[in-house]
């Protein structure tokens, strides 16, 4: 891969499933086990074959001016292409917007999807196109690929209304040439191939297949997803079940921890029952408190509290509440 690979992340949606959390941050900054939403999917996609070689082109909209001073602290060693998308009219339509800073081979990644994937065979990758895929039981509410006898993609389908072509896209895209993407672009609006008022990019690549681009499938066996709080707690149960844990270092008198855990350093906690598939912020301030299934975030304090199936914002303050709490960044509630 001798061009430097442009990786594309569309975040400027509202995130509004993701509510009250995504009032006051993009849904991408959100906890999730040890790390951010967006940490996650930039720890996926720094097994690139040349990290060296990257930009990255997030394509940001609401609560975006929040993203560049994260990149900035955290993840100083990347160059980044900031595009607002001031209008929200689709996948396509997103991507079209950085036709300025595209060239070259390139990923297009949604920031809410988190797979697991090595993306080293794309050094000696000849194919026009990826798409990668998970085989699911009932594909009608997915977008899926359909390959033919001859293992290449013959065209994707948005919720396919039969059965048999199984292949769930799952939101992760390479690209050998992002100008040729940019050029079906232009005929998908130009054709008017809209869903619901929006341009999706599946349509892009139909085009793309039209004209002859070679397309494959490449599976994944881990699908995760942090668009809803449901989704949220499954993805915060699944990483801490496969290496997030850091129960051991967690260890601290007066404290019980039920593995697997993920609790920072800086919190302070004091006579409470963590775990386990709970997730704690940096200087979280816990007292009197059982927490199970739950991602408290930074700066915020649980006392006397008994919260199981949980999402607690950053600076919130939760007194004496039991059960299942959703909790925005700077609430207080208490019983």
């Amino acid at each position: 891969m001798s061009d430097t690979l442009k990786i594309v992340v569309p975040m400027a949606g509202f995130g509004s499933r993701m509510r009250p959390h995504t009032w006051s941050r993009p849904k991408q900054l959100l906890r999730v086990a040890n790390n951010t939403a967006l940490g996650h999917v930039l720890e996926t996609l720094s097994t690139v074959p040349d990290p060296n070689n990257v930009e990255f082109v997030f394509i940001i909209g609401y609560l975006g001016e929040q993203i560049k001073p994260f990149m900035d602290e955290h993840y100083p060693q990347y160059k980044v292409h900031y595009i607002w998308q001031r209008e929200m009219r689709g996948q396509s339509h997103a991507i079209y917007q950085c036709k300025d800073v595209l060239g070259g081979p390139m990923l297009m990644v949604f920031a809410d999807t988190l797979i697991e994937t090595n993306l080293g065979f794309l050094a000696n990758e000849t194919a026009g196109g990826v798409a990668w895929v998970k085989p699911v039981p009932d594909p009608r509410r997915f977008g899926v690929a359909e390959v033919g006898a001859d293992g290449w993609v013959k065209r994707l389908i948005e919720k396919p209304p039969t059965m048999e072509n199984n292949l769930a896209v799952v939101g992760f895209y390479y690209f050998a040439d992002s100008l040729e993407l940019l050029s079906a672009i232009e005929v998908q609006m130009a054709r008017n191939i809209q869903l619901k008022n929006e341009y999706f990019l599946a349509d892009a690549v139909n085009i793309l297949l039209e004209r002859g681009m070679k397309m494959k499938v490449h599976p994944v066996d881990t699908w995760l997803d942090t668009g809803t709080p449901d989704a949220t707690l499954e993805t915060n149960r699944y990483l801490l079940d496969h290496g997030r844990d850091n129960s051991t270092e967690a260890a601290r008198a007066g404290v019980t921890i039920i593995p697997p855990v993920y609790i920072h350093p800086s919190a302070r906690v004091t006579n409470a029952t963590l775990g386990p598939h709970t997730a704690i912020g940096a200087e979280v301030v816990i007292s009197g408190a059982t927490i199970r299934n739950a991602i408290v975030e930074d700066h915020a304090e649980i006392t006397d509290a008994a919260l199981e199936e949980a999402l607690v914002g950053k600076r919130a303050k939760v007194k004496g509440m039991k059960g299942s709490v959703n909790v925005g960044d700077d609430s207080i509630i208490s019983a």
